[in-house]
């Protein structure tokens, strides 16, 4: 969203005044006792805030830093330019926004649910008979909490209307955008529903509610969603709609039109009032005496509920494009927070007990500006400030930005990339080496799933909309197999030829790699890597792996050791689960292979092998459409090895590589088989499924099972650093072939096993056990064979 930078000067108040104005409200300091900062930080803040006035993005707003016990706080610029300008003070009253979702609905929620009132996983037409029909009566309070209910972002404001009643008529009368439960968009409908239902289960209307069971206990006396007379002086004015400055009255239009309060915006409130509740919320739940809501509900709420690159809790926001709040450094899935849309923000790092909010009206007076540079930066300095940034988890780009792209300066470099390649702060490789000071970025080359991560199938050469440069395609349809050619030579021959060619090398001094790969063999980023390596030694190029953390520790190697020859699903010997970082990998690759390419790996920093992705603070981007979090990067060794059979992995639904299915299964007695086989760290549940081609990012006549009902069993992991995933694929192969002997064929696995001995195995009963102690002495070999290669401890 974006809007006009510059704005009219105040009629009333002559320049000088007014930037006499300004000069006593950046300098004026309200800062607690016993505060100890960095001050270097606190001014790089101010300078933030200052440059944020100056280009007119907001008149001014309210900083709060707070860190165990250490307070800053501090009010910049102007609460209101027009029809006078007034300066802002600690006490300024905002417009809260979707800061409403959070701080009033969602701990209303929260509260009726510890008391019996609502239940998360129940519908709420259980509570809201009306909020039925398009199938609205399946939306559950927790897919509303998560905005993954399948409503739209917000109603129609026209015609226009008036009263709450009539927008909730309209709520009830919403279809459906998608299936509940697969699909994040952020909806203010869904915390219509929500507002709504606090009235319907307190018998109190919300604002009734949230004044009597949180404002109240916790002593936020300026925090009401009609401001009163008394308190209009303080309040910060928002937009000048229909030729007046709205002051006191919420901004949001669907909440105007509904008299003023919803679920979803219309709260009004201080700094000092939002950081009282953000105390609550470090303290777990409690502030001086006053229970607001048990430990455990907060750490429920603030925990990731839903998957992918749109992590969400209950109410707030961890991980997802909304989360610039969040800065570089408060630990992606660890820290959370939310933002409003008249330019109020609040993050929450309950790790380190900090919290950064920040109040301004950026609508005021013309519309919205954009305030997200500012956000982050006040995120990634408030993180600093309380020595977040010491000891975080880098990735190779996060190390080369920081390093201001030292060892690619003065050379020309092609970069094979996709969706998962982006920094910390989440800004995409692409555009931070097309900016990259006296680096040339040429040309880009797309691995599978195309340059944006979001294709599964062949993809083909285009051109980059953002940074116009040619796009080359490694993932293009397979050459022809000549009649005389063997499986082997075939197999090679398509591996080559998604390598860069010749001539989109010509004009190149080296090849950058940054894609995440998940640590399995048949993963084709390591093909890719590989062919990269073999055609840069023959061209004489330099290559650079930015290297990324193995998202499923560097510790866990699986499996039987390839014995097949080389293809694009298994370019070296390696077991299922190689344990190796792609920088690693592409080391042994370039010693074991003899490629002796000028390969330089830009090492991660202050990872160990043990961390999980989720434990580094890393934001997570899938890394390829399916891949949707850890649980599944995890699973995917074993279950994919099913991937060629007649199985469904659970493509296109919200859990692929987390559960399989087919037709012909009895789910019940599948789960009771494989539970009794003991597999340590997980457990089966029996599950129903039908595959959608709506939630399917490749062509529909490829997805297995589409639209077909399907039972089978869903993969409960109970102890993720016990579970061998490999194992898991062979008690599932060995079962399904003992079940349904005429419906499951063992020999689909095959290329993807890449050990013939095992298949035979599979095929013929051998007990899991024995077919395990045959893969031990080549598994020893390889972790001798890997040693010389490690990066990282």
């Amino acid at each position: 969203m974006t809007a006009p930078l510059t704005r009219p000067a105040p009629a009333r108040t002559p320049r000088c005044i007014r930037e006499l104005l300004l000069a006593l409200s950046l300098f004026t300091l309200h800062i607690a006792p016993a505060q100890t900062f960095p001050p270097a930080k606190l001014a790089a803040m101010d300078a933030a805030i200052a440059e944020a006035i100056a280009l007119q993005r907001i008149p001014g707003g309210v900083l709060w830093l707070e860190h165990q016990g250490q307070v800053h706080h501090r009010a910049y610029g102007n609460q209101a330019l027009e029809p006078a300008v007034i300066p802002a003070q600690l006490d300024t009253i905002y417009d809260a926004a979707s800061l409403t979702k959070v701080v009033a609905t969602t701990t209303a929620i929260l509260q009726l649910v510890e008391r019996g009132r609502l239940e998360l996983d129940a519908p709420a037409s259980r509570y809201l008979p009306a909020f039925r029909g398009e199938g609205k009566e399946a939306i559950t309070l927790r897919q509303l909490l998560t905005h993954t209910a399948g409503l739209r972002p917000g109603v129609d404001l026209l015609p226009a209307w008036s009263g709450p009643e009539k927008t909730m008529r309209r709520v009830y009368a919403e279809k459906l955008l998608s299936e509940p439960g697969t699909t994040f968009v952020y909806s203010d409908i869904g915390y219509l529903v929500l507002g709504e239902l606090v009235h319907v289960a307190s018998g109190r209307p919300l604002e009734r509610y949230a004044a009597e069971e949180i404002f109240g206990p916790l002593k936020m006396n300026d925090t009401v969603f009609r401001p009163t007379e008394g308190k209009l002086d303080r309040v910060a004015p928002t937009e000048r709609i229909d030729g007046r400055i709205l002051k006191g009255e919420v901004h949001d239009p669907t909440t105007r039109m509904s008299g003023g309060i919803a679920g979803h915006a219309g709260l009004f409130t201080t700094a000092g009032d939002l950081a009282r509740f953000c105390r609550m919320l470090v303290n777990g739940g409690e502030l001086e005496g006053v229970r607001i809501l048990r430990t455990e509900t907060i750490r429920e709420s603030t925990r990731p509920q839903t998957d992918g690159p749109a992590r969400r809790g209950l109410g707030w926001d961890i991980d997802s494009s909304f989360s610039i709040p969040r800065g570089r450094w408060f630990p992606a899935g660890a820290s959370f927070g939310h933002t409003g849309y008249t330019g109020t923000s609040v993050w929450v790092d309950p790790g380190s007990g900090a919290f950064v909010l920040f109040l301004a009206n950026r609508v005021h007076p013309n519309g919205a500006t954009d305030v997200s540079p500012l956000r982050a930066a006040l995120g990634t300095l408030a993180a600093e400030a309380v020595g977040r940034d010491v000891g975080a988890v880098l990735n190779g780009i996060d190390v080369l930005v920081r390093d201001r792209f030292a060892p690619l300066r003065g050379l020309r470099v092609g970069l094979v990339t996709n969706a998962s390649g982006r920094d910390r702060q989440g800004r995409a490789t692409i555009d931070l080496l097309k900016a990259a000071p006296d680096v040339q970025l040429v040309a880009l080359f797309s691995p599978e799933h195309g340059i944006r991560g979001n294709a599964d199938t062949a993809v083909g050469d285009e051109r980059d909309e953002r940074t116009g440069l040619p796009v080359y395609s490694l993932y293009g349809a397979s050459p022809p197999r000549r009649a005389e050619e063997s499986a082997a030579d075939y197999d090679l021959a398509v591996l080559r030829s998604r390598a860069p060619r010749s001539e989109q090398l010509r004009d190149l001094d080296a090849l950058v790699f940054d894609v995440q790969d998940v640590g399995a063999r048949f993963y084709t980023y390591s093909a890719t890597l590989g062919a990269l390596l073999e055609v840069a030694a023959s061209e004489r190029k330099k290559v650079f792996v930015l290297d990324r953390v193995n998202p499923v520790n560097g510790l866990g190697v699986e499996g039987p050791v390839m014995t097949r020859h080389p293809s694009f699903i298994g370019v070296h010997p390696l077991p299922v689960r190689h344990g190796l970082t792609l920088g690693e990998l592409a080391l042994l690759l370039n010693a074991e292979k003899g490629y002796n390419a000028d390969l330089t790996v830009i090492r991660c920093e202050n990872w160990s092998r043990s961390q999980w992705h989720d434990e580094t603070g890393l934001p997570w981007t899938n890394p390829s459409p399916a891949m949707r979090n850890v649980t599944a990067a995890l699973l995917y060794p074993g279950l994919c090895l099913l991937e060629g059979t007649e199985v469904s992995m659970g493509r296109g639904t919200a859990h692929p590589f987390e559960q399989i299915g087919a037709p012909f299964i009895d789910g019940t007695a599948l789960a009771a088989e494989l539970n009794r086989a003991g597999l340590t760290g997980v457990r089966f549940e029996a599950v129903r499924f039908t595959p959608s081609p709506a939630l399917y990012a490749g062509p529909a006549a490829s997805l297995k099972h589409g639209d077909t009902p399907c039972e089978g069993v869903r993969v409960m992991v109970t102890r993720r650093d016990r579970v061998q995933s490999v194992d898991i694929g062979l008690a599932l192969a060995l079962t399904l072939h003992r079940m349904y002997p005429g419906q499951f064929s063992p020999d689909k696995m095959g290329t993807l096993l890449g050990h013939d001995a095992t298949l035979s195995a599979i095929k013929a009963g051998t007990p899991a056990e024995v077919i395990k102690a045959t893969w031990t002495p080549a598994l020893e070999a390889y972790e001798a064979r890997r040693q010389p290669h490690l990066l990282y401890r």
